[in-house]
């Protein structure tokens, strides 16, 4: 049903669900999504192994059962993380104590990205080898179609106000700007798509 075929590049491309197999690239997508900075920061220097631990787990918000992976070729090349905003906390708890057993780290004071009104998509990574040949937005379409087939209403992500290439993508398949908000101490866009 989420399965999308074309070819890019001489590339067949295959957008399918998670696995528990698919954990390193789907928490090498988060990596790049989230930054390596902050990995490092909050998850420790074997953050990749956190990261993974997180991933193959399946109540996290981070899980596999939460993804959607791009295969090009056969091959991973991204993957793409969303879930219904109004599981928010019931996916977090599990997923910041596991980070929190593994790194000693608090995670008092974090700041929600989402909620109850929308299907959020978290986190989008695409390999460097395969950027731009479109496989990013194929992820941010299969899963926004995830999200509308489900029946939710509006599917809506963040983009830092500083990166206007990503944001030219997100309008380009009907996301726009709802609200400005502070993630992290980063200036972001809260944008929306609605189910048509």
């Amino acid at each position: 049903m989420f399965e999308s075929h074309s070819v890019m590049n001489h590339r067949k491309v295959i957008i399918r669900p998670g696995t528990p197999d698919d954990a390193p690239i789907i928490a090498a997508a988060l990596t790049m999504a989230l930054g390596e900075e902050s990995m490092r920061m909050y998850c420790g220097e074997h953050y990749a192994e956190v990261l993974e631990e997180v991933v193959r787990r399946e109540d996290t918000q981070y899980s596999y059962r939460n993804a959607l992976v791009a295969e090009a070729d056969g091959t991973p090349a991204g993957a793409i993380v969303g879930y219904d905003g109004a599981r928010l906390y019931e996916l977090r708890r599990p997923t910041l104590r596991l980070i929190s057993e593994r790194t000693r780290q608090n995670f008092d004071n974090v700041q929600d990205e989402t909620g109850p009104d929308e299907y959020y998509l978290d986190s989008l990574g695409v390999l460097p080898a395969y950027r731009g040949a479109g496989i990013g937005g194929k992820l941010l379409a299969a899963l926004r179609d995830k999200a509308f087939a489900e029946g939710h209403q509006k599917a809506g992500l963040l983009v830092d106000v500083e990166n206007p290439e990503a944001e030219r993508l997100y309008r380009s398949l009907g996301f726009e700007r709802v609200e400005a908000r502070e993630l992290f101490g980063h200036r972001m866009w809260h944008m929306q798509a609605r189910n048509p």
